[in-house]
């Protein structure tokens, strides 16, 4: 249920920066609070496309070095995907939190570190747009043509999107019962079988098949069922749970280090414990400021120092967010 949710999220949110061409890329271009505001709610928007835009304008010297810190707070890359599946009803309260702790440490690293200058001028992470896409919205004969022939790419989504509906509607994927839950599933598959129905080859082939679906989905898949079996040894086998109580200083310690993975995947582990009622929701908020998904991949392949920089911000950010929290109690 989680790896297909995920995907068909990931679908829907690449049909939509597709489909926009870039206009969230250039509205980033602005004064400081309007990029702290609009990198950290493109940081907050699930996946990792929002957080590579704000790294390229950063390298191109078009953003400040507190917009990328903001975005970097404010996102949990591939796993805010993820988040929503397994905490549906607190996922939009979390990503809240992290928007505005990005404001207020965007602001705070301009304020201390505003008159640096990047080392680096300027890289190839632009969203990629290319020349076939003019539209994603196609006429009634324009759509029949996709399905004459039917490519082999457009098949196997229509008729793995079509199981998972199936499954959804048995009852057999996700909740047992109609609640607003397996509503959302459903509307979010009806969702992605349109747009698989209706794109053009080109965006399936080179955006859900070879972006989504092969770099994505093997990776959200193994990674979720590590973490749930990691859990699964921890809590019921090992029955570590009181140990994770009573040590929150030695988990808050390594899910900031972990966090400085440039990763998506190991930060899963933390949201499981979340899940589990393991580790306080303070641990998690600060597992969730330092790790940034694939995000800072772009600046660490051409800046490693400003690399570093964001990191050791995200890093100081993120223990002082869980101290605060181990001493208050949350």
């Amino acid at each position: 249920m989680i790896t297909g949710f995920v995907f068909m999220m990931m679908l829907i949110i690449e049909y939509l920066n597709v489909f926009s061409r870039g206009i969230w890329q250039r509205s980033l271009r602005g004064g400081r609070w309007r990029q702290y505001l609009l990198a950290s709610f493109l940081g907050a928007t699930p996946g990792c496309l929002g957080a590579f835009a704000v790294v390229s304008l950063y390298l191109h010297q078009e953003v400040s070095m507190g917009a990328v810190v903001a975005a970097m707070v404010a996102t949990s890359g591939d796993e805010s995907f993820v988040m929503i599946s397994m905490l549906p009803d607190k996922a939009l309260f979390i990503f809240l939190i992290l928007f505005i702790l990005g404001l207020l440490c965007g602001y705070l690293t301009d304020f201390f570190f505003g008159k640096k200058k990047i080392a680096e001028l300027s890289c190839g992470h632009e969203f990629t747009i290319h020349h076939e896409e003019n539209s994603l919205f196609w006429s009634w004969p324009q759509i029949k043509e996709h399905w004459r022939p039917c490519s082999a790419v457009r098949g196997v989504l229509s008729i793995t999107l079509l199981l998972f509906l199936y499954g959804v509607l048995t009852g057999q994927v996700g909740p047992g019962v109609w609640n607003w839950i397996r509503i959302t599933i459903l509307l979010v598959t009806l969702a992605a079988l349109v747009i698989v129905a209706t794109g053009p080859d080109h965006f399936l082939e080179e955006h859900l098949w070879n972006h989504v679906a092969k770099k994505h989905v093997p990776k959200v898949f193994l990674w979720t069922f590590g973490a749930l079996l990691l859990m699964h040894v921890l809590v019921d086998q090992l029955h570590l749970q009181s140990w994770l109580h009573d040590n929150q200083l030695i988990v808050l310690l390594t899910a900031c280090l972990v966090g400085l993975i440039p990763e998506s995947g190991p930060h899963l582990i933390f949201l499981t414990l979340f899940v589990e009622q393991s580790i306080p929701l303070s641990i998690f908020l600060a597992s969730s400021v330092v790790q940034d998904g694939h995000g800072m991949l772009p600046l660490l392949a051409e800046s490693r120092t400003n690399f570093f920089k964001v990191k050791a911000i995200n890093f100081v950010a993120g223990i002082i967010l869980g101290l605060a929290g181990y001493f208050g109690g949350w």
